[in-house]
């Protein structure tokens, strides 16, 4: 019940439901209000990986205030959380790379590639790590550089396979073609991989 008074009929018999959030007056039957307001501002992932907010602050002191939340609330927080992948893609891009001996160029380049696997959304349902060594075997095989797959699968103690996968993802995702490494480094690679070089 309030003291607040029905604008059809007069009455001051106003049933006010907070779960609904909704007025009604008992005399009439009258709708007085029925915008459903929450006490709390709740969160959910979004497909893109970020969060929204669920309704929106309104003033206790009436409706003259604009929301405090709304779509730009999730854009934000979206930005925030891609501005954090990217920085902790450089650092371990920089890591990885200091131990293969690459340039700065390479390093610039690697993250480049990684900049734009984060903004395909590339990234999801990957392990950060092999993400990283594919954007870095990229580099070596677009600039030339002698090393191999195998060299980042021995650092990161991953298999060289699922590197690998990750690596032919990208290349064809990005449509960055890779030349090819020469006949003796692919045999190489492969059959110390299958672990049948001696045969």
């Amino acid at each position: 019940m309030s003291a607040r008074q029905c604008k059809n009929c007069g009455g001051a018999d106003i049933d006010i439901d907070q779960a609904r959030g909704s007025a009604v007056c008992t005399a009439c039957g009258s709708v007085l209000e029925d915008n459903i307001i929450v006490s709390e501002v709740q969160f959910v992932e979004n497909s893109g990986g970020g969060a929204s907010a669920i309704g929106q602050f309104v003033s206790a002191d009436g409706p003259a205030k604009a929301p405090v939340l709304g779509s730009g609330f999730h854009t934000s927080l979206g930005k925030e959380s891609r501005a954090q992948t990217l920085q902790n893609g450089k650092r371990q891009i920089h890591s990885l790379g200091s131990q293969l001996q690459l340039n700065q160029h390479c390093l610039d380049t690697a993250f480049n590639f990684f900049k734009m696997v984060v903004s395909k959304h590339l990234t999801r349902g990957r392990k950060m790590a092999h993400v990283i060594a594919a954007c870095l075997y990229l580099v070596c095989r677009t600039e030339g550089t002698p090393h191999m797959l195998l060299d980042l699968s021995d650092l990161l103690q991953v298999n060289v396979y699922i590197l690998g996968k990750t690596f032919l993802l990208l290349a064809r995702e990005l449509c960055i073609n890779a030349p090819a490494v020469g006949k003796v480094v692919f045999y190489f690679t492969h059959c110390r991989g299958a672990g049948s070089f001696n045969k």
